[in-house]
């Protein structure tokens, strides 16, 4: 069944409930294809399932946003790409309305997140590319932060250590591509913000990069395992398998210790700059 009209009611019967061109199944519900403007200028064009988005479909912001992929009973669910008016855009996995699985966020200063989402949030395995600095931090977030161990890698050196609530902090290591590695730590330094002049002071904290021995570049390498003799019997010698070997990281042969530059680290890190909230309006489609 198909209908083309609209659903503008007068005064007297109510107001205005938008327009809807496409499918509808016997009870008069949308059902299939169709086109919908909402009564707040918005238009939907698409599947639909009983009266709500459901299947593939293209949603049109009047203020300049869109979001192309799946619906599940009017909300975005499976995989979709929302571009932001800010010229931002979000392509992967969504769950409930929101960005949630894995999917790539591009930010509109160039910088880009791909990996894990959860509630709209960077959560779990993912990196973070700074288009400002080409440096990209790779490893856990936890609520839209670095959290846990994880690698800033940088032009000519990298950081390998652990992140507390976005910062680093406690031991780690730069690992330059000279041939060597500062070994340390990140101590959170207590510093105030403001002054005395009627502004209102804040404590925060911020890393400070506490040098220790410089080394050459060490690997880790997985302790050969040893097997067990084979017990011989005392009539028959029955031949053994021959042991599987395994796999190990080639180890790289340590050069002779350079004068190691300062790390340039002491500064903190740019915090990602958090992804704007999904502007859609919680607008229901009017039958």
């Amino acid at each position: 069944m198909s209908d083309i009209g609209s659903d503008e009611f007068e005064d007297e019967a109510g107001p205005y409930l938008g327009e809807y061109e496409g499918d509808r199944n016997d009870e008069g519900e949308r059902h299939g294809l169709g086109k919908a403007t909402l009564p707040n200028s918005d238009t939907y064009e698409g599947q639909y399932d009983r009266g709500k988005r459901h299947g593939q479909g293209t949603y049109r912001f009047k203020t300049g946003g869109r979001y192309i992929g799946e619906y599940l009973r009017n909300k975005k669910h499976g995989q979709g790409t929302f571009i932001y008016p800010d010229g931002s855009r979000y392509e992967g996995s969504w769950a409930d309305d929101q960005r949630h699985g894995t999917g790539t966020y591009f930010y509109p200063n160039g910088d880009y997140y791909n990996g894990e989402w959860m509630k709209h949030e960077r959560h779990g395995q993912g990196e973070y590319f700074y288009n400002d600095t080409g440096s990209k931090y790779i490893g856990t977030w936890l609520r839209g932060k670095p959290e846990g161990a994880g690698e800033l890698v940088h032009a000519n050196h990298r950081f390998q250590g652990n992140w507390t609530e976005g910062n680093m902090q406690g031991p780690g290591k730069y690992i330059f591509d000279i041939g060597c590695e500062q070994h340390g730590e990140y101590i959170a330094i207590e510093t105030t913000q403001g002054d005395d002049e009627g502004e209102e002071q804040q404590n925060f904290t911020v890393p400070k990069w506490k040098a220790g021995d410089i080394t050459g570049i060490t690997l880790y390498t997985k302790p050969a395992k040893k097997e067990p003799e084979a017990a011989v019997p005392e009539t028959k010698t029955e031949e053994p398998e021959e042991p599987q070997q395994e796999e190990t990281q080639p180890v790289e042969e340590p050069q002779d210790e350079p004068a190691a530059p300062e790390p340039t680290a002491d500064e903190p890190e740019p915090t990602p700059a958090a992804p704007e909230e999904d502007p859609e309006p919680q607008a229901e489609d009017a039958e």
